[in-house]
């Protein structure tokens, strides 16, 4: 199964570690990990920069969607912290 992150990229559902809300950014480790993550190029962002509103980590790259958090954990199946649902 796939994820829609925006645009037209769509990610398997297997290869995600985390969905996390824009906000989780401003904290020091989110900051530095994506700071590091940017530096090897692994950051992709989907649409504008100043719409991003969720990054999904992924096992090879870090995704900078445009989809709110919420929406994005639904459609992935979120049933509870921590499960995605396949």
């Amino acid at each position: 199964m796939f994820l829609h992150l925006g645009a037209d990229v769509m990610i398997p559902k297997q290869d995600i570690i985390a969905i996390l809300d824009v906000y989780t950014g401003l904290v020091d480790p989110t900051r530095d990990f994506l700071k590091m993550a940017r530096s090897q190029g692994l950051v992709e962002t989907i649409g504008e920069e100043e719409k991003v509103r969720t990054y999904v980590i992924t096992t090879d790259a870090v995704y900078l969607s445009p989809i709110s958090c919420g929406t994005l954990k639904k459609r992935a199946g979120v049933s509870q912290p921590g499960r995605i649902d396949m």
